[in-house]
């Protein structure tokens, strides 16, 4: 690990993970990830701002040893054990340090990290520690993702530590971003897989940073914004009810015929002008999956029947879907069966966090036929007429 100035008496500490591919055994990283801490040296005190994962901590340790430097405060933006993990390390290396938090973080710290409540010290909404000539202010911005959640303001720098919120997940040797759309879809993925299901709270979130002028965003995932409206706008995008003219189509199919009918749907979808982004469940990476969730109008949910009902790796796509809680605006289904069963309405049951409103769905026995194509092509008017009468960006 480099340690790297931003500005005199700050100073950032990437933890790369450049071969990481999977986060909380669920959440795909093609491009890594990486654990931020910062050092911010006062004339008085020196804090440390978040941590790393620990399997990593020996990195960070070993740059703060070199570093030279005496930490008094460690900064628990989030509990989670990516960024709070090697606190328990840091505590032995500098056994006077105090860990900040916020009042909800404290139990968690104690009961995931194991350490004293004793050393620990909670921070009130807005309340401010000085560290001579640095003032740290502590904004509590609980749901992004976890309940206990804050930032961190640097007032005299202008630098909102974020940790989760603004991140991405990649491991890049950029400090700042420079590669705007990588940047950007690394972004969009993150907020998909973590922060869309907590759309209200980042809204009342991105509210809150913005009473603060902010010069640098660093986050505690992916590199840093010296452009923070670059970030911002993108989730002031994402979090808004705006969705665009978009079709989004997980799907699996057994012996052909669920693959008939979205191939014929997305045909028949492009005829009108949609676009549409179907994804193959057998081979899909379910991070790409949800990308494309944030911003579409409808969801079309294709599935054989297995045993009575649907199959497996779309009871997980449901199952994704309503706990992602996209801000989509319509949902139907296509399918087949052999025999009977109650699909459809499974499905159904399994995504009731949905505020759509659902359309028809076509289900039909076997292979499709002419009459069934027909249908296919009545679904499609049907969602093309519903995107008419919202509005579309």
């Amino acid at each position: 690990m480099e340690i790297k100035e931003i500005t005199k008496g700050v100073y950032a500490a990437p933890t790369l993970h450049w071969d990481r591919r999977l986060f909380d055994e669920l959440i795909p990283l093609p491009d890594g990830t990486s654990y931020n801490a910062y050092i911010v040296k006062g004339d008085e005190k020196t804090a440390l701002i978040d941590t790393a994962d620990p399997e990593k901590q020996h990195e960070l340790l070993d740059a703060l040893e070199k570093m030279e430097v005496n930490i008094d405060y460690i900064v628990a933006n989030h509990a989670e054990q990516d960024h709070s993990g090697s606190i328990p390390a840091v505590l032995e290396q500098y056994p006077n340090a105090k860990v900040l938090c916020t009042p909800k973080c404290k139990p968690m710290l104690v009961e995931h990290l194991l350490i004293s409540e004793d050393i620990i010290t909670t921070m009130d909404d807005g309340s401010t520690i000085s560290l001579g000539g640095k003032t740290l202010e502590f904004i509590h911005t609980p749901w992004v993702h976890w309940p206990e959640t804050m930032s961190t303001y640097l007032q005299e720098d202008k630098i909102l530590f974020s940790c989760d919120f603004l991140g991405s997940h990649m491991a890049t040797s950029d400090l700042f971003v420079k590669d705007k759309p990588e940047v950007y879809r690394a972004a969009k993925r993150y907020y998909a897989e973590i922060m869309m299901p907590f759309r209200n709270s980042v809204i009342k979130n991105l509210a809150k940073i913005k009473e603060r002028q902010i010069d640098i965003v660093a986050p505690s995932h992916g590199p840093m914004h010296d452009e923070p409206e670059f970030i911002i706008n993108a989730y002031l995008d994402w979090v808004s009810d705006d969705v665009k003219n978009e079709v989004v189509i997980p799907y699996i199919s057994m012996h052909g015929s669920t693959a008939a009918m979205v191939d014929y749907l997305v045909d028949a979808l492009m005829e009108r002008g949609i676009t549409v982004k179907p994804f193959n469940l057998a081979t899909t990476d379910i991070g790409e999956l949800a990308m494309a969730l944030v911003d579409t109008a409808t969801i079309v949910i294709g599935s054989p029947t297995v045993l009575a009902g649907p199959h497996p790796s779309v009871v997980y796509a449901a199952y994704l879907a309503n706990a992602l809680r996209p801000k989509a605006r319509f949902a139907t289904i296509v399918g087949s069966y052999g025999w009977g069963g109650k699909m459809a309405d499974d499905i159904v049951g399994l995504i009731k966090n949905l505020k759509v409103e659902l359309i028809e769905p076509v289900i039909i026995k076997g292979y499709p036929k002419e009459d069934d194509f027909k249908m296919l092509d009545k679904m499609a008017e049907d969602i093309f007429k519903k995107h008419e009468e919202i509005e579309i960006i």
